[in-house]
């Protein structure tokens, strides 16, 4: 079958992987990452990636140039595949169900409409078939019943086992991935693991896809860092980790790394999210263990609070005992993972024709 996919984060290409495993005969058309081998992409997804209002406003004319090729690939496939990015795939699949009402689209990774812009909820089923949740508690939000829970892809991806009595010493920093927040948090970084001085062994995770040119421009002192590409094995490794908000927050709390949470984003963006939007965590495994049992797992220092006199605190002072406690709770809750769950909807035989 022909699919045409729409997956511009880093880590929706990392499920979009552990889904392919379980397909055979797919073939792929449209924005992914090029490293996967099931077919050709349109663009090459390192360029894609963004974060905040500003970042998204620059990005204005590429995506509607970009929807309308998208648009026109998908007159030869079978089923459309959307991921994550509602910025973006929410326009998309406006316009694909217009052009293309018989042809079936998925929406898997939904956006964030319980943090934000619940009225998302209305068009995501307007305009798509298929619903995917990854969080048991946000299907809630689609009256119509067209989402439904079908795992968490971090329980397929992470097959890691943590001898505690290992990590001693070992801390892990996680700056992110995109160039803004890694400015950020850098400094930071380091003048923390100058702090911690020189009986801890700190590991820095760099994205994979880094060159050593843009590792030289974005982490200034990474020589005084072991530098590691896989995060799972980095976190596997540790003892505690200083962590950038999105999905490292999860991976950590489903291996069992103690961690706390350091987050500077631009002030427009701070301001827009936690004033307008009404945003009030930022960690993914805080929101869904309040939203489960109404407790939290980890600290969040947030803009101003990100200082090193904090970060040392967290490290000394986090209680190691209930952490593991709280993180068994969200893995729980979870339940299973979710990647052969959506190839068997992707595969599944409609009657849905080309148009």
């Amino acid at each position: 079958m022909k699919l045409l996919v729409s997956a511009l984060e880093p880590s929706s290409n990392l499920h979009l992987k552990e889904v392919l495993k379980h397909t055979q005969d797919v073939q792929l058309i449209g924005i992914f990452d090029k490293s996967i081998e099931e077919g050709t992409p349109l663009y090459d997804i390192s360029q894609m990636a963004v974060m905040g209002i500003i970042d998204v406003l620059k990005k204005i004319r590429w995506a509607y140039k970009a929807i309308d090729e998208l648009v026109l690939l998908a007159k030869d496939v079978d089923k459309i595949l959307l991921m994550d990015s509602s910025a973006f795939n929410l326009p998309l699949a406006k316009k694909l169900k217009m052009t293309y009402p018989n042809k079936e689209i998925i929406y898997y990774i939904l956006p964030q409409i319980w943090a934000s812009r619940p009225k998302r909820a209305k068009k995501l089923e307007q305009y798509c078939d298929t619903l995917l949740g990854i969080l048991p508690f946000e299907v809630e939000y689609y009256p119509k019943g067209k989402a439904q829970y079908i795992g968490h892809p971090l329980l397929d991806e992470i097959d890691v086992h943590r001898e505690v009595s290992q990590t001693k010493n070992i801390i892990t920093f996680m700056p992110g991935s995109r160039k803004s927040e890694i400015l950020r948090l850098m400094p930071i970084f380091l003048e923390l693991r100058r702090a911690l001085g020189n009986d801890i062994r700190p590991i820095l995770v760099i994205p994979p896809s880094f060159s050593r040119n843009k590792i030289a421009k974005l982490y200034r002192g990474n020589r005084e860092f072991e530098i590691v590409r896989d995060s799972h094995e980095a976190l596997r490794r540790s003892e505690f980790a200083f962590v950038c908000s999105g999905t490292a927050t999860l991976e950590a709390a489903l291996i069992g790394v103690p961690f706390t949470l350091a987050y500077i984003a631009k002030k427009v963006d701070f301001f827009i999210g936690t004033k307008l939007l009404g945003i009030t965590q930022v960690g993914l495994a805080n929101i869904i263990l309040t939203n489960y049992n109404g407790t939290t797992l980890h600290k969040e220092l947030l803009q101003e609070e990100v200082t090193i006199d904090n970060l040392l605190k967290e490290y000394y002072n986090t209680d190691r005992e209930i952490f593991a406690k709280k993180a068994e709770e969200l893995k729980t809750y979870l339940g299973h993972g979710s990647s052969e769950n959506v190839a068997k909807i992707i595969i599944k035989s409609t009657t849905s024709t080309q148009v």
